[in-house]
């Protein structure tokens, strides 16, 4: 009988190994994709795709056993072969192959080319075909960089003492409302995907104090826009006895300021292929939001439509402004109008027609929402009784505040908005792996 004791060692070089041994003329053994193929004649040049980048291989046809004919972009080999020293390749070394192992290959030839700097195709082609159009190396490069969003995220709140949890959802009711459910069946009862996990993080305060998660979440807005999703990534976080809502948004610059860091540190080949300067996070500028809409009307001498959100254009106008007079990448507007937050929302004492509430803004698009909470049971209940609402539904929640509750606040973040304007593109399905809009439920 077997028995494992854990994972296996592999004689098996990764390109850091391979950078780290640089000079040595060693013997080495790596597997990859061949991404592409360079013939010079009785000297090609295999570039092997790995998980770390793209590593250079010397294939010379009279000194190798294996058939160049049999080399296909999108093979998987295992290569063995001589470490070189070479700085004009990736990394700085190469590798003067000896034997070629073939793993597998393509049935067919690659419909894009992917081993070209940048795939010259529409959007659409690139998601239709999307297991291949990833494997392109600037691609690819965009998820790797989200990676670090997220990572940042998680490692910053466990820094600050938070817990993560998972909720679900599948649900009777959503925290949002409104007309932009999806809708389903669930053993014969009504059910519908969460738009927020909102209730339960709330609910979550009351044990943990301080908890965050990172989860999809479903708009059925019938949309078809270059800033919406149907099913997008929400980083969520919520945490108990605050003072006010300032502290939400301290703590979310606190979370950017740790996400650039860490970005510049560990994901500097993502930055530099992408040609990304970081947004500046050392100072944030707030604006109410009435002052806000009053600043985008004088500034830009464009009249006021919606007295109670924002619009798209308003909001470019916004961080121009911002940008041009204080060279603000972010800017908080806070205190929106009651009428259009839920009515969980924590309004104003000073003037109930706002609440205590904010959205970010990156380079004029909202990438956050966020604010305090109404955390009394009674007031509670008044306002979902002035919204003419009823508590069915949401006796679990509601039970939550007549069992007590701090004082708290959250946000949700946008990932794929977040990760779309910091890369600097228009579209926000360039920054979502598999995207779900009101045309496209696959691949």
């Amino acid at each position: 009988m077997e028995m494992l004791t854990g994972i296996r060692e592999k004689e098996i070089y990764t390109i850091q190994e391979l950078t780290e041994e640089k000079g040595s003329q060693k013997q080495v053994t790596v597997e990859g994709t061949i991404h592409s193929i360079r013939d010079m004649g009785e000297v090609v040049f295999v570039i092997l795709r790995k998980r770390e980048g793209l590593l250079q291989t010397v294939f010379e046809k009279q000194k190798v056993s294996f058939p160049y004919e049999q080399l296909k972009e999108g093979a998987c080999v295992l290569a063995k072969g001589q470490l070189q020293k070479e700085e004009r390749a990736p990394h700085g070394v190469e590798i003067a192959l000896k034997d070629v192992c073939l793993l597998s290959s393509p049935c067919v030839s690659l419909p894009l080319p992917i081993d070209k700097w940048k795939l010259n195709t529409s959007v659409e082609t690139k998601l239709n075909m999307r297991p291949l159009s990833l494997r392109n190396v600037r691609e690819r490069a965009v998820f790797k960089l989200q990676e670090g969003i997220v990572r940042a995220f998680r490692d910053f709140l466990y820094k600050q003492g938070f817990t993560e949890i998972h909720t679900p959802k599948i649900g009777a009711r959503s925290a949002e409302g409104g007309s932009n459910l999806f809708k389903l069946e669930y053993f014969h009862k009504p059910a519908v995907l969460q738009q927020s996990p909102q209730l339960y993080k709330q609910m979550m305060v009351g044990v943990f104090e301080r908890v965050f998660e990172t989860g999809p979440v479903f708009r059925a807005e019938k949309h078809n826009t270059k800033r919406h999703l149907n099913e997008y990534t929400s980083l969520d976080f919520e945490m108990g006895y605050i003072r006010d809502f300032r502290e939400i948004m301290e703590m979310e610059t606190g979370f950017l300021q740790y996400m650039e860091e860490l970005l510049k540190k560990e994901y500097q080949k993502e930055l530099k292929l992408l040609n990304i300067t970081l947004p500046k996070t050392s100072e944030i500028p707030c604006v109410r939001f009435d002052e806000a809409k009053e600043l985008a009307a004088r500034e830009y001498h464009r009249k006021m439509k919606n007295p109670y959100d924002l619009e798209p254009e308003e909001e470019q106008l916004i961080g121009k402004y911002f940008k041009e007079k204080y060279d603000a990448d972010f800017v908080f507007v806070t205190h929106y109008p009651s009428k259009k937050r839920p009515f969980y929302a924590m309004d104003d004492p000073e003037d109930a027609r706002f609440t205590q509430s904010f959205d970010l803004l990156l380079h004029g698009l909202e990438v956050t929402t966020g604010g305090q909470r109404i955390h009394d049971y009674q007031m509670l209940a008044d306002k979902i009784e002035k919204r003419g609402m009823t508590q069915e539904g949401l006796e679990t929640y509601l039970n939550a505040f007549r069992w007590g509750m701090p004082p708290h606040g959250g946000l949700g973040i946008g990932l794929e908005r977040l990760t779309m304007q910091l890369i600097q593109e228009e579209n926000i399905r360039e920054a979502c792996l598999f995207p779900r809009d009101i045309n496209r439920l696959e691949p």
